[in-house]
């Protein structure tokens, strides 16, 4: 079986990319390409960009019955 040439990955496989900036991924720093686009996703986890939706009303509380 022939050797695959350098630099060439599967057949229709694609490199990751940075969910920040689109380029591809740094194993150090996967799933980002830098520590720059990991930090400001930390930061927009941190200012509340993002966010999970719970089963919490507005003030944060677990609303009734909600024992479980």
């Amino acid at each position: 079986m022939p050797a695959r040439p350098p630099g060439r990955g599967a057949v229709g496989v694609t490199a990751a990319k940075c969910p920040i900036c689109q380029r591809p991924t740094v194993p150090e720093f996967r799933p980002f390409c830098s520590g720059r686009c990991a930090d400001v996703d930390l930061h927009r986890w941190l200012t509340g960009h993002y966010a999970v939706p719970g089963d919490e009303d507005a003030e944060g509380r677990a609303e009734p019955g909600d024992d479980d």
